[in-house]
């Protein structure tokens, strides 16, 4: 299967940054892409504050222009992440949407871990102030490989990558807005890479780059590790960028069975400590 990552910057306005995503999608389809992944908060990354005036409801305005584009091009889009709408006034959801080559929505993901951090003199978040969480995993068989979802954060916790292979996931979609501190500590590409080879996985991980609306720098980069932790195409950390590679479930199966982790597990071992993994 062919897989492209897009690279951008969403700190203009919603309909300008759905415009500018979708011409960029055109360019991955154009290049023979058959999945194309965007960034976290594709439409608009900026102020919380501005948050409602950005959030739809799922299915909407937006994620109709998305099937179009996906039935226009017949791919499977994965939209990186949109501001969903929730019954609770002023808080959201960061939600991931995927549609198949005729425009059907075929997952939703709610991002899981929210990025509240406190790294004085850093780094200061707190996506809590507008995002719920949500209580969900999602895997989503497509043709040629079945794909996990996550969203950013996500990325620092393991175990979730863990239960998502378990559950037959061969590739992992990572889109983000990863900060540029965390990114030049090289956190991105050590976690990206850790995730690839400990679950013997490809990682799609589409970025933003640049300065967003609320003034907080992201690291760009964004990157296709294979299932040995090799990286099979990456972008640098500034300009708009459409990455392709191609990838083959054969080569999960047969990285899975020269090193058999996944069936190399303990879960008896590990429960004698007490918790509960």
């Amino acid at each position: 299967m062919r897989v492209a990552v897009i690279q951008l910057n969403a700190a203009g306005g919603r309909d300008e940054n759905l415009a500018h995503a979708l011409r960029l999608i055109e360019q991955a389809a154009r290049r023979g892409a058959q999945l194309v992944l965007l960034p976290e908060y594709a439409t608009f990354l900026g102020r919380y504050e501005d948050f409602p005036a950005a959030a739809e409801s799922i299915p909407g305005p937006t994620t109709e222009r998305l099937a179009a584009c996906a039935r226009q091009h017949s791919i499977y889009l994965h939209a990186g992440s949109l501001i969903e709408r929730s019954p609770v006034a002023g808080r959201f959801y960061n939600t991931s949407v995927v549609f198949d080559p005729k425009g059907v929505l075929l997952a939703t993901y709610r991002k899981v871990h929210l990025f509240d951090v406190q790294v004085p003199g850093l780094v200061s978040d707190y996506e809590s102030q507008a995002i719920l969480p949500g209580d969900a995993l999602c895997v989503v068989e497509l043709p040629e490989l079945v794909l996990g979802l996550s969203l950013c954060f996500d990325l620092r916790f393991p175990e979730m990558y863990r239960q998502m292979s378990m559950a037959g996931a061969e590739a992992f979609a990572v889109p983000a807005a990863f900060t540029r501190v965390t990114g030049r500590a090289q956190h991105w590409e050590i976690l990206l890479r850790a995730r690839a080879i400990e679950n013997q996985a490809y990682v799609l991980a589409a970025a933003q780059h640049g300065r967003d609306a609320a003034g907080r720098w992201h690291y760009g980069n964004s990157m296709i590790v294979g299932p040995w932790g090799e990286v099979l195409a990456a972008a640098p950390e500034e300009g708009d960028h459409v990455l392709i590679a191609e990838v083959q479930r054969a080569l999960v199966h047969r990285r899975r069975r020269e090193m058999p982790v996944l069936r190399m597990r303990r879960p008896d071992a590990y429960a004698t400590l007490g918790y509960d993994l």
